[in-house]
């Protein structure tokens, strides 16, 4: 019984990401330029290196719309962790977030 109630969880949660990408509405790629401001501040920094702790940021240009969803949305829920990125992304609706990945997506990588 464990077992079984075990692996139904598995596929549960497996299966949790493509209902949430698939129940957004279609990103505006021309909203998300005007989002997109605060995240260029430091996303759009060719060499840009984070303080603490020490990495280089990423770009998002060109990542797949997908990606940046589930990114954001692991953010918000603290999945992922950095401070910074946790209350950016904690005052971001679902609509902000599809406008958000629908315009780095549509973005070549500099």
């Amino acid at each position: 019984m464990r077992r079984k109630l075990l692996s139904t969880a598995i596929l549960v949660f497996s299966l949790a990401p493509v209902a949430i990408a698939t129940a957004q509405s279609p990103g505006d790629p021309a909203a998300g330029q005007n989002k997109a401001r605060l995240c260029n501040g430091c996303h759009a920094i060719p060499g840009y290196r984070n303080a603490y702790p020490a990495y280089r940021v990423p770009k998002l240009g060109g990542q797949h719309a997908e990606y940046i969803s589930a990114a954001l949305k692991a953010y918000q829920t603290g999945q992922r962790s950095h401070p910074t990125m946790h209350a950016i992304a904690a005052t971001l609706g679902d609509q902000d977030i599809a406008d958000l990945a629908a315009y780095f997506s549509g973005k070549t990588k500099p």
